[in-house]
């Protein structure tokens, strides 16, 4: 073999050495990035919040598998008892649908009965509106009317009524009944704004109304609501006064104000 073929011979030998070890840098390389990435979507969906299912006017094992298809818990809080509603079905939970929450978050169920059951009436008095609101659901009442009347603090309870009249706390009632409150309020702070609950089931959207010291003065459910089971699916479709103004601005209100609700089977879009 001559010096130039020995040469070349040498030069190939050189270029596929480095050709391979390239191509293995490169690989390597790859394979690293992609471990990085595949590790960072696990840490970044560690955190990630997962969207509540509605589990309401269903089994408690239906409501269980699907929370649980969804990578949460859920577990019986309390019950009420509803002659319209299905027994054993769930009435209400907490967080409701829609909300965001962690994995493995537990979602309290509360359960309709067998039988009627009676709780004792909290003393509300002397609470915030959001603070009454809890304590009403946590006992399985219902938060009634609200009225307002000139004080120095907006949303106290002032009052607490059952059938029109003031009841006394301890008072012994069926579950789920009607607590209208006399709530403050303050001259310079009497605005809201109306929110917009088009497309919230029925009772979410009567949530989310007095959430904004709001009133419901009627629920208007089209032919379709046969039952108080098809009530608990029924969807708002339209409210009067509408939450959005023509422009797309929120809609101002004083407290207290009324929103009336239609509802129907589905939402149309």
């Amino acid at each position: 073999m001559d010096k130039k073929n020995a040469q070349e011979t040498l030069k190939k030998v050189l270029k596929s050495r480095i050709t391979k070890h390239v191509s293995l840098a490169v690989a390597i390389f790859l394979v690293i990035l992609l471990l990085s990435q595949y590790m960072l979507s696990c840490i970044t969906k560690h955190g990630k919040e997962l969207e509540v299912p509605d589990l309401t006017n269903i089994t408690v094992s239906e409501a269980v598998q699907i929370a649980e298809e969804s990578g949460l818990r859920v577990e019986i809080g309390d019950s009420v008892y509803i002659r319209r509603l299905g027994r054993g079905l769930v009435y209400s939970q907490n967080p409701p649908a829609g909300g965001k929450v962690k994995k493995g978050r537990r979602i309290i169920l509360t359960i309709n009965a067998v039988s009627p059951k009676k709780v004792g009436v909290p003393n509300l008095v002397g609470f915030s509106l959001r603070q009454a609101k809890a304590e009403l659901q946590s006992r399985g009442l219902t938060l009634g009317k609200l009225t307002y009347v000139k004080d120095i603090a907006t949303n106290n309870v002032l009052k607490q009524l059952w059938r029109g009249r003031v009841v006394e706390p301890g008072t012994s009632v069926e579950t789920l009944s009607r607590i209208d409150l006399v709530l403050g309020l303050n001259p310079e702070e009497n605005s809201t704004t109306i929110p917009n609950v088009v497309g919230l089931k029925y009772l979410r959207a009567v949530d989310v109304v007095h959430d904004y010291s709001l009133n419901v003065k009627r629920l208007v459910f089209d032919k379709g609501i046969k039952d108080y089971a098809d009530s608990l699916d029924a969807v708002v479709y339209r409210q009067v006064p509408s939450g959005v103004g023509e422009s797309g601005i929120a809609v101002h209100a004083n407290m207290g104000d009324e929103v009336t609700l239609y509802l129907r089977k589905e939402a149309t879009e």
